[in-house]
């Protein structure tokens, strides 16, 4: 079997531990780090050195055997941690990741970078164990790093044979592993060493193996092959043979000084652990029950990719217009008559309700997949920017369709940007306010209906009305002093806005948030901010919480049929002639509970012949955008169904005042109709009107 196979499941899995590690690294508290969070980081570092001299990733694997010496003597003791080695390790960890990256690619990582990392882990290491004393670390020279990869030997160079001085017998246990999977084991376990004995059957197979190195090392390579639940290492007797065998030849690198066990590895076999890394017992030896299985070998895991779930929700969505086609013709027979028929339709609405709802939740992934993301980003342009600024996130397992999660990181990068630059203050700032020296930004996730809030909370020096005010005025836009604290907020995402006094790579440019908002509309969202001067800014992000089904509204307007989202309306009611009033040109509002509302007869709007055009015959329903109410004037409310929502811009191209499509269960095709941008294209046509209302009267008064 090619193990190529499996290079997706190393990249994947060694990508997840980059992120643990990183995570860790960020937590660790320097003055007394928690001995937890250090070997979780040694670990990482261990199973990503095993999986790549498996591989052949040489570059990769003699990085991380430097990386994980430096760590075994920090986690034992031997070396103090401070904030500029913590910065180290991240840049080791983004240095891993671009190797990582460079293999996926199928190219070599650079080699200059390599050696880079290599020389300042090195000769770090070298300097902090020195001060430690002679007994930890020799005052000895570094070594200099290779710059060019060396090239793996034959796999049969690896193995120590059986006998040899320092090898130990272990019994590998494969447990309900395929024939195809555990020949590819037995060759992978032949390359650390001599095999002297192989049984069993799919269920049990036993494999007894002479061999120099750890069972860690030998675990974290097979894991990427199997489950660990799959996996029992036990060590036997010590192999050794009456006569001593000859030692191999040691480098003249390895004997120059006690430091040498931080230079890269010759070869791309993983390296015995440190007498600290003992192997963990494995499922059956410790008594308790495998993490990621059922107690039976089974992993209750899967992975599947993206497309096949898509593929799936594609055939649900088509069972959806299946099923409203069914209804609508269910509609046109006789109830008493076919009954059976009624209760059989009845049961597969429930079902194709429960299997979409099922099938979507597959492709819900916790918020906490975008906040990780963060803490590395406020680490770093924290330090840049001279501030101290502590991150907290709420919400982690707040769902979210993926497609939605992989649209939304640009914007709340940009978000997170805005706060640390111009939100939150400089220590000596806060300090003279008052404030703690330490700011503090929150990244919050919560539902609310059928919607996601996303906030970004900063403790900073929040929105200047009267600044942002003169900077309007000068960018010649129209702004007045009687506009509402909402209105002026929304003024920082006009386009090339900025009230920065300094340009600099982190912000300034004006070019940012009005890129976030017109990204987030085109999600179906929308951005409402909350700001108070001196005391700090909320900016909250709505979203629907899929875009791929939705509860909607069908309303008729003439003979066209369109979909409110149902999380858009309020209420509907039948206006009252009394309750509506004119205002200058056309527009009239409507008077809800001693609030007006502006009406939007949906017949104007779009210009659809035969609609009613008298507001008390019509119904107004009560619908809001962008936190914006308004009354939308419709003929009839058809009904509620859940609809597939097919993009509009793929198949046609974009319609002012609608978001997406939809299939009816006739066939025919409904628009989605975007409330906010329907409000928008009302008020861009009202103007209209009253410009030519004006020109008329113009012209008569000159004629």
């Amino acid at each position: 079997m090619d193990i190529t196979d499996f290079y997706d499941t190393f990249f994947e899995e060694a990508a997840e531990l980059l992120e643990d590690m990183e995570r860790h690294l960020l937590e660790l508290d320097i003055e007394s780090p928690d001995p937890e969070q250090l070997n979780a980081i040694f670990r990482a570092a261990h199973s990503i050195k095993g999986g790549a001299g498996t591989f052949g990733f040489d570059v990769l694997q003699r990085t991380t055997h430097i990386f994980e010496n430096i760590l075994d003597h920090l986690r034992r003791g031997e070396l103090k941690l401070r904030r500029d080695i913590v910065d180290t390790f991240l840049e080791t960890k983004d240095m891993l990741q671009d190797q990582l990256a460079a293999y996926r690619n199928g190219s070599e990582p650079d080699p200059e970078a390599f050696a880079r990392i290599c020389q300042t882990l090195q000769q770090m290491a070298l300097e902090e164990l020195g001060k430690q004393g002679p007994e930890v670390a020799a005052p000895t020279p570094a070594p200099t790093p290779v710059a060019e990869p060396v090239p793996a030997p034959e796999p049969e160079a690896v193995g120590a044979p059986a006998g040899e001085e320092g090898t130990e017998r272990l019994r590998v246990v494969l447990l309900g592993v395929a024939e195809k999977d555990r020949e590819l084991l037995i060759g992978e376990l032949g390359h650390f060493g001599s095999i002297l004995g192989q049984s069993g059957d799919v269920q049990r197979y036993e494999v007894e193996l002479a061999t120099g190195e750890s069972a860690d090392d030998i675990e974290a390579v097979l894991c990427f092959v199997v489950e660990p639940e799959q996996l029992e290492i036990q060590a036997l007797a010590a192999a050794r043979d009456e006569a001593p065998q000859p030692e191999p030849e040691t480098p003249a690198a390895e004997k120059t000084a006690p430091a040498a066990a931080l230079a890269a590895p010759p070869v791309p076999s993983p390296a015995p652990a440190p007498a600290a890394a003992a192997p963990q017992p494995g499922p059956a030896a410790s008594g308790k029950p495998p993490a990621n299985g059922n107690g039976n070998g089974e992993s209750t895991t899967l992975r599947v990719p993206v497309t096949k779930v898509d593929q799936i929700i594609n055939l649900v969505g088509e069972l959806v217009i299946t099923q409203s086609m069914l209804d609508q013709m269910l509609g046109r027979l006789d109830g008493a008559t076919h009954s059976e028929l009624v209760n059989g339709i009845a049961l597969l609405q429930r079902n194709a309700r429960d299997l979409q709802e099922a099938v979507m939740s597959i492709r819900m992934v916790p918020m906490d997949f975008v906040f990780s993301r963060f803490p590395r980003q406020v680490h770093d342009l924290a330090a840049k920017l001279g501030k101290e600024v502590e991150l907290v996130t709420v919400g982690k397992s707040t769902e979210l369709d993926k497609s939605l999660v992989e649209r939304i990181v640009d914007p709340l990068n940009h978000l997170v940007r805005n706060s640390l630059d111009h939100g939150i203050e400089s220590p000596e700032v806060r300090e003279a306010a008052g404030k703690p020296r330490t700011g503090r930004l929150t990244l919050s996730a919560q539902h609310q209906g059928g919607n996601i809030l996303i906030d970004v909370i900063d403790d900073g020096a929040g929105l200047n009305r009267d600044r942002l005010l003169a900077k309007a005025r000068s960018n010649g836009l129209a702004v007045s002093d009687s506009m509402s604290d909402d209105e002026v907020w929304q003024l920082i995402f006009a386009p090339g806005f900025s009230t920065a006094e300094v340009v600099s790579d982190v912000s300034g440019r004006g070019v940012g948030m009005d890129v976030v908002k017109r990204n987030i509309q085109s999600l179906g969202g929308h951005v409402q901010i909350l700001s108070r001067q001196g005391q700090g800014t909320t900016t909250r992000i709505v979203l629907p919480l899929t875009l791929a089904i939705l509860d909607g509204m069908s309303i008729r307007a003439g003979e066209e049929i369109f979909i409110l989202p149902l999380n858009a309306v309020i209420e509907s009611l039948q206006p009252r002639s009394e309750d509506i009033y004119a205002m200058a040109g056309t527009d009239q509002l409507l008077k809800v509970r001693d609030e007006y509302l502006p009406l939007l007869p949906l017949h104007q709007v779009f210009g659809i012949p035969g609609a009613r055009t008298r507001p008390s015959e019509c119904i107004a329903v009560i619908v809001q955008g962008e936190g914006t109410r308004c009354a939308l004037l419709v003929d009839e409310l058809v009904g509620q169904q859940q609809v597939v929502v097919k993009n509009l811009e793929t198949n046609y191209r974009k319609v002012p005042g609608v978001s997406a499509a939809t299939i009816l269960g006739d066939g025919s095709v409904s628009l989605i109709l975007d409330i906010a941008d329907l409000q928008r294209l009302n008020r861009r046509q009202s103007a209209a009107r009253q410009e030519r209302a004006v020109a008329i009267e113009q012209e008569l008064m000159l004629s």
